[in-house]
């Protein structure tokens, strides 16, 4: 197989969810495309357990790749498959999503039309009788349906489902590593996107199935690690601003976003609207508390290298009064 003739390459990483990725790999097995047209790159992102007994059943089906690197986030697995990646267009997804089996057929029709942007699709929930899975699915569509009314000038994709040319996230540089959790990093990539210039398109019919298994512990500490996501990309898009001549500050969405989101559960006439609207204010709750721990540890870190530097100034001027 020539690597030219590869027209898409599918990045997965993955960390300690064998069970996940081995339903995830299925669903690649199942896709509709040309076996010859696509290949998947698996990122084991330092997992404890055994991998390779997932991806042998299935090696055989697919052009499939197993890199392993240490642990060091999804921002740095993206990366890493995204370098080894030989197709003329970049997939991500996550171990615990499946693709319906158009998945590669559609995107092709998408990028027929939009060569050069970034195509993000919609998410499905896999959990619907999990209300706090359901709860952070209602979340991602309300954000779509505020950030993407237009489906030429959209503005916000999760990393579980968008594509792109694959030269175009090269010039880019990737994910942005300073972000070590999944919370922020695809936010930040879709940011610096459009400030060079590049197209976004949202493809309601490029469609995969979430299944992120949450209980109201784990649901707040997703929506926690959001928030530590939040403050590290202000922090990313202040950096950047401060090389610009005409600073770009992040706008704060009015009260009325917020109200919506806490509301929208009613507006979908969904049957739990009131345990999901209470869930999702505990979204925002959680959110806020982890911008703002983000925000303490940042300000923590500042702190306590100011006697350092004091005292390394102190130093520099004692050695030079000895020197004289």
């Amino acid at each position: 197989m020539q690597p030219e003739s590869i027209l898409f390459s599918i990045v997965i990483p993955t960390y300690n969810r064998p069970e996940r990725l081995a339903t995830c790999l299925q669903s690649l097995v199942e896709l509709d495309y040309r076996r010859d047209r696509f290949e998947v790159i698996v990122v084991n992102d330092g997992s404890t357990v055994d991998l390779e007994s997932v991806v042998l059943p299935v090696q055989q089906q697919l052009n499939l790749t197993l890199i392993t690197q240490a642990n060091a986030g999804p921002a740095t697995a993206r990366n890493t498959g995204a370098t080894a990646a030989k197709g003329r267009f970049l997939i991500f997804t996550d171990d615990d999503c499946v693709l319906l089996p158009q998945h590669l057929t559609t995107l092709e029709a998408r990028f027929a039309e939009t060569p050069d942007g970034l195509i993000g699709g919609r998410t499905l929930n896999a959990l619907p009788n999990n209300l706090c899975s359901t709860a952070s699915q209602l979340l991602i569509d309300y954000l779509y349906d505020y950030f993407n009314t237009d489906i030429t000038g959209s503005s916000f994709f999760a990393s579980n489902n968008f594509a792109m040319p694959s030269d175009r996230f090269r010039v880019l540089g990737g994910f942005d590593t300073s972000f070590p959790l999944a919370a922020g990093e695809d936010r930040e990539f879709c940011d610096r996107w459009l400030f060079h210039g590049y197209a976004m398109r949202y493809a309601s019919d490029v469609q995969i199935y979430h299944a992120h298994n949450l209980t109201v512990k784990s649901f707040w500490r997703q929506h926690f690690n959001y928030g530590r996501g939040a403050f590290c990309f202000r922090q990313v898009r202040e950096q950047r601003s401060h090389h610009q001549t005409t600073p770009d500050p992040i706008q704060v969405e009015p009260l009325r976003f917020y109200v919506d989101l806490v509301t929208y559960p009613f507006s979908r006439s969904s049957q739990h609207a009131i345990p999901l609207t209470i869930l999702l204010f505990l979204s925002q709750v959680a959110n806020v508390a982890g911008f703002f721990w983000a925000r303490s540890q940042h300000h923590r870190r500042q702190q306590s290298l100011i006697p350092s530097s004091t005292q390394h100034s102190e130093l520099a001027k004692e050695g030079g009064q000895h020197g004289d």
